[in-house]
């Protein structure tokens, strides 16, 4: 277990132990869920867009468009 404390911005520093376990990098995105007294961080991942397919009307073309724009991202990541 670790701590972290939140800065003036309200923001926190994930420990980097936890970052390299769950492949935190840079431009990462986390959905941050308020459950009772707790908050939980999650990444979004392409799971999370199935889990939420179906939500909008679209047919599934905003996941598949959302799952797309992520790869690239991922792509660009790599080149750097």
């Amino acid at each position: 277990m670790s701590t972290t404390t939140v800065t003036s911005k309200g923001q926190i520093v994930i420990p980097s132990a936890i970052r390299k376990k769950m492949n935190i990098r840079k431009g990462t995105k986390l959905l941050v869920e308020e459950r009772e007294r707790e908050i939980v961080l999650r990444l979004i991942t392409p799971a999370h867009f199935e889990s939420v397919a179906g939500a909008l009307p679209t047919g599934g073309k905003l996941t598949k468009a959302l799952l797309e724009e992520r790869a690239k991202n991922r792509e660009r990541e790599r080149r750097r």
